[in-house]
Parts: C-alpha cells; sequence; structure tokens
C-alpha cells in the first residue's frame, strides 16, 4: 500500500467519524428543540460542515475500496483486456473531472480566504474552512485514481464493478 491510499484510509475513518459526529449533533438539536423548546445555534452549520468534509474525504477512500457506484451490464459481458481498458479510461475521466474541480474549488477558496468572508450566521465562522473540502478531497481523489490507474497494470487486478454482490 502506497503513502497516497494510506491517507485515502486515515481521510476515509476521519469521514466515518465526522459522519457519526453529524448524527450525534444533529440528534441532539432535535432532542434540544422538540423536547425542551431550546434550539441550538451551532448544530446545523457545524453539521453541513462535518457534512460536506465527510463526503469530500470519503470519496478517495471509497475509490481505494473499488465500491463507487458502476454500472457494468455491459463491460462484466467484455473480455477482460477490454475491461481492463474500459476501467482505464474511467479512472482517467476520474482523475480529469476532480482535477478541474480541485483547481476552481481552490481558486473560490482562495478568494474567500483573501477577502475574509464568513457564512454570515450567528456562528460567523470563515467559509473558507468549508470551501477548502472541495480542493482537498477532489485532489486526494485525482491522486487516488491515479494509484488505481496504476494498479491495472497488474494482470491480477480487479476492476471494481464485477466484483459487488
Amino acid at each position: 500500500m502506497n503513502a497516497i491510499t494510506t491517507l485515502s484510509r486515515y481521510a476515509g475513518v476521519l469521514a466515518a467519524v465526522l459522519m457519526a459526529v453529524t448524527g450525534a449533533m444533529l440528534t441532539y438539536e432535535v432532542i434540544a428543540r422538540y423536547f425542551f423548546i431550546k434550539p441550538t445555534i451551532w448544530a446545523a452549520e457545524l453539521s453541513q460542515l462535518c457534512l460536506i468534509w465527510g463526503c469530500m474525504l470519503a470519496m478517495p477512500y471509497v475509490l481505494s475500496l473499488q465500491r463507487h457506484i458502476t454500472v457494468n451490464a455491459v463491460t462484466a459481458l467484455l473480455p477482460k483486456g477490454a475491461q481492463r481498458v474500459c476501467a482505464a479510461l474511467a479512472l482517467v475521466l476520474v482523475i480529469l473531472f476532480s482535477v478541474i474541480v480541485a483547481y476552481w474549488g481552490w481558486t473560490i477558496f482562495w478568494d474567500s480566504f483573501e477577502r475574509g468572508r464568513t457564512t454570515g450566521s450567528i456562528l460567523n465562522l470563515p467559509i473558507a474552512i468549508t470551501e477548502f473540502a472541495i480542493p482537498f478531497g477532489f485532489g486526494l481523489l485525482a491522486l487516488q485514481a491515479g494509484v488505481e490507474l496504476a494498479r491495472l497494470r497488474d494482470p491480477e487486478a480487479s476492476f471494481g464493478g464485477a466484483t459487488h454482490e
């Protein structure tokens, strides 16, 4: 396992923690709001922050596990060589898309960071904290897709979609 895949796995663990924290915050908010008539000022905004970061961090980890949604009704019928070509093409497209999103996500993040934009809510958090999730997550996804593309050279490589339950 290389450094990028290791980083993707740690990102996946952090994503799971963020999702659990989100669930706890929203559960607390529901209880506080509906049972005690004391809504919080922080739960909605922090849970959105955790959800965005959790989703962005989970993408490369899920790719490393080959668990992204795939439609393989046609490709599963192809010979192994053609399946390998289709998997490689899909990974190249993931890399291209991820690099484009990471680039534009970075420009949006940097603009907000330089201008000191905030959420405008009661917490008034810097919006750059949330926006940085996009270039980070998609950048790591592009790197992980590169690793998966390199793994396709192995004759025993799995192509992902054909092994689902």
